[in-house]
């Protein structure tokens, strides 16, 4: 067996030095062809990924506590407020009293497609010649990471968050 062992052919990994003119000048192309585009490869995901980690996971919330794919949903809920709060306005200009949001709709004062956005229902309050306009929203579920702030405006066209 020790025999064997000392046979060049027959070792797992046998002893081999490279020519000192290739060592001396670099490895000749053939030895790179399957590097070169992996390294290529390595560059292109770490560079996908550092995009990931930047523009999605770290993207602005709109509300604090609330998650960034609700952006959009909570942009169209102020916006629908602000439009509901406008038409109220125009309303209570012509008409001289504040009418619910049922009464808007009827009129053709405001025309929106539904009253409600993304779970989010809309309704109006009367005071005389005030009002505000509510957005709200279910509670998330026990435990949810995620939370749905429930808004308001009023006559002076501002939108924040109400509890």
């Amino acid at each position: 067996m020790s025999a064997r062992a000392s046979d060049p052919r027959t070792e797992v990994a046998p002893f081999y030095t490279k020519p000192l003119e290739l060592l001396a000048y670099g490895s000749p192309e053939g030895d790179n062809q399957l590097m070169r585009p992996l390294a290529v490869l390595l560059i292109a995901v770490m560079i996908l990924f550092g995009a990931y980690e930047f523009y999605l996971k770290k993207m602005p919330t709109t509300d604090q506590g609330t998650a960034p794919t609700q952006a959009i949903s909570l942009t169209g809920v102020r916006a629908d407020l602000l439009k509901i709060a406008e038409a109220e306005r125009t309303y209570m200009a012509t008409n001289g009293q504040c009418v619910t949001l049922e009464e808007l709709l009827y009129s053709n004062s405001l025309s929106m497609a539904s009253p409600e956005r993304a779970g989010y229902s809309y309704s109006i309050t009367c005071s005389g010649s005030d009002f505000t306009v509510f957005a709200n929203h279910a509670p998330a579920p026990t435990g949810s990471p995620i939370r749905y702030p429930n808004l308001a405006t009023d006559q002076t066209m501002e939108v924040h968050e109400v509890n």
